[in-house]
């Protein structure tokens, strides 16, 4: 990162509504990727997609707007956002974003 960047944002997100068995996880990580986000995403046992969105600050706006939507087949009900300001972020971005198993 160059000192004309912005530091990079951490938002954990959860989504809420029909967002389980209609590919939502798998299109968040093209999606992720394709605007260089780092991070994860993964289904918990409520129901609900959760994700950890790392990157430049109005990428990370990006693909929360895009998750407010969703695959064609889902149904975003509710996004609850929260600042991860204490996510090691140099570990995460190198990770690059993946999917990980259910919690």
């Amino acid at each position: 990162m160059n000192d004309t960047e912005s530091p990079p944002d951490a938002v954990q997100v959860r989504i809420y509504g029909r967002v389980q068995g209609v590919w939502f996880r798998g299109w968040m990580v093209k999606v992720a990727q394709d605007l260089d986000l780092a991070g994860w995403v993964r289904n918990r046992s409520d129901g609900s997609v959760e994700a950890l969105l790392v990157g430049r600050p109005a990428d990370v706006e990006t693909m929360i707007g895009r998750c407010r939507k969703g695959p064609p087949t889902a149904r975003v009900d509710d996004i609850v956002l929260e600042k991860a300001g204490n996510a090691p972020l140099d570990e995460i971005s190198a990770a690059g974003f993946r999917q990980l198993p259910t919690l």
